[in-house]
């Protein structure tokens, strides 16, 4: 499977030009736009989290396989971080942002939507569901409904939420 997907990026970035590199630039002003409107008085401060021992091993539990990271960077400021991952949905990745305080969801946000089908996930309507939840064990604290056509982006959703929150919780341990 992961040759498979190495393959098709590889075919890609080949006969595409330099499609590869314009998917990088629109993440990195997405992820800029997304933290300016999250943060507007001052840029946050950035930071990077490992992922290892028990972090590590709840990552692993919410994605259901190891994750592919060693590493994830995060901004924070007042006691609120944000975090930008990514997540395959049904092929290709999903990238949003989540921003926490006290372990709850305070926002999520679908920053590049990259599948065919599935967009649906990208509706304030459907984003909405992620306001004040928190984790339990892998989980979320309450149920997301599922939009019909886009299951593995609402799974993809899902995870990214529940790791975004076990993240944040390492880091007010480690503040703590």
């Amino acid at each position: 499977m992961r040759f498979a997907r190495l393959f098709l990026v590889l075919c890609a970035a080949s006969f595409g030009g330099g499609h590869a590199l314009a998917v990088a630039d629109e993440r990195s002003q997405k992820t800029e736009e997304f933290l300016a409107s999250q943060f507007p008085d001052a840029p946050p401060e950035k930071h990077a989290l490992w992922l290892r021992g028990e972090l590590a091993a709840d990552i692993e539990g919410i994605l259901g396989r190891p994750s592919s990271r060693l590493r994830v960077h995060y901004w924070s400021q007042g006691g609120r971080s944000a975090w930008v991952l990514d997540e395959i949905g049904k092929e290709l990745p999903i990238t949003a942002g989540f921003v926490v305080k006290d372990g709850i969801l305070q926002t999520a946000q679908v920053l590049v939507y990259r599948e065919s089908r599935g967009g649906e996930i990208q509706y304030t309507s459907f984003l909405r569901q992620f306001d004040g939840l928190s984790r339990q064990r892998h989980q979320l604290s309450q149920d997301i409904d599922n939009i019909s056509g886009a299951t593995l982006s609402v799974r993809s959703m899902k995870k990214m939420a529940a790791m975004a929150l076990r993240m944040s919780e390492a880091v007010q341990q480690d503040v703590h």
